[in-house]
């Protein structure tokens, strides 16, 4: 198994799209809408969340995770002077369970632990992946409402 990143393309928005729907999917089962309501609020909230995050997150890198060259999740990764935040992570859920988030959240691990930065991450307290982050050594740093700021600390430096 080979896990790369490349850049986000145009041509990657219908993946995407069906990314982020997929993240939803638990959420929109509890609305009595039509198959065409949920799509429609959907692709607003796609929308939404793509030009949230040009608008205040401009510095970030967009990529896509690749396994054996197949498209199978995001990574939107922004480096700040003080520490590295991972915006989204997000896998296929079709690939989950099968190493790849830990492979690249160990890969910016390592790029962080390199620059002496820690690497923040914000997560939902009923996000079942928190359980993959606390096993990689993030730990929580606040709670406002459901959400969780967890952080994982670069090695000491030795000078």
């Amino acid at each position: 198994m080979t896990i790369t990143l490349r850049q986000v393309r145009e041509t990657d928005d219908t993946f995407l799209f069906e990314l982020y729907a997929s993240t939803r999917e638990r959420e929109l089962q509890q609305v009595p809408w039509s198959d065409a309501q949920k799509h429609s609020f959907l692709q607003m909230q796609f929308a939404a969340q793509k030009s949230s995050y040009a608008a205040t997150h401009s510095e970030a890198t967009h990529e896509i995770i690749c396994r054996d060259g197949e498209a199978v999740g995001r990574l939107y990764l922004t480096q700040l002077p003080e520490r590295f935040h991972i915006l989204d992570i997000t896998i296929a859920p079709t690939r989950r369970n099968e190493g790849i988030g830990s492979v690249i959240l160990k890969q910016v691990m390592e790029q962080a632990d390199r620059a002496g930065k820690p690497v923040t991450i914000y997560v939902e307290t009923f996000n079942p992946s928190q359980r993959l982050f606390e096993r990689l050594g993030f730990q929580s740093a606040s709670v406002t409402g459901f959400h969780v700021l967890l952080q994982w600390p670069p090695a000491p430096s030795n000078g």
